[in-house]
């Protein structure tokens, strides 16, 4: 089992844009394999590439029986049904505040063959695979937050050890 270590908020790379993948080789089953090794401690439930400082459209996702990951994912369909959920991340640990996400989400992209794959997801499952993909689009769920909860929310992790620019 490949643990690999997290990036935390404050790092650049979870800021970035990230590249599609465009080979499909043993250093992308490599990365898959860590991310999904790297998202299987309780308490997880979604690893994207630039958590664990790789640029690259990856993630990984294990919520519930529904466990896997997804190459080059895009969102297809979000509903229009949200709800306010506690949300966290591996790179902003020790903070959870209420974020506005859709009921439902389906992801697609490929597996390791470079195959479609869809996912598709209600709540806790919605939540994580947009969570995921906006890390590939450099963005962290305190993004998503009212601009109150997000003044908040910078305050409190400026003050914590794993801050990234301390």
């Amino acid at each position: 089992m490949a643990m690999r270590e997290l990036r935390y908020f404050g790092d650049p790379v979870l800021k970035s844009v990230c590249d599609p993948v465009t080979s499909f080789d043993g250093k992308t089953e490599a990365l898959v394999r860590d991310l999904l090794d790297s998202v299987q401690p309780e308490g997880r439930a979604g690893l994207a590439a630039p958590q664990i400082g790789v640029g690259l459209r990856v993630f990984s996702y294990d919520v519930g029986k529904a466990t896997g990951y997804v190459i080059n994912p895009e969102v297809v369909h979000v509903s229009e049904e949200t709800r306010e959920i506690g949300e966290g991340c591996l790179s902003v640990p020790e903070l959870w505040f209420p974020t506005v996400r859709p009921d439902h989400v389906v992801v697609r992209g490929v597996d390791l063959r470079n195959e479609p794959i869809q996912v598709e997801g209600t709540e806790v499952l919605a939540q994580c695979l947009m969570h995921e993909t906006d890390h590939l689009d450099g963005k962290l769920y305190l993004d998503r937050l009212t601009p109150e909860r997000k003044k908040q929310a910078l305050r409190e992790a400026r003050g914590k050890d794993w801050f990234w620019n301390r």
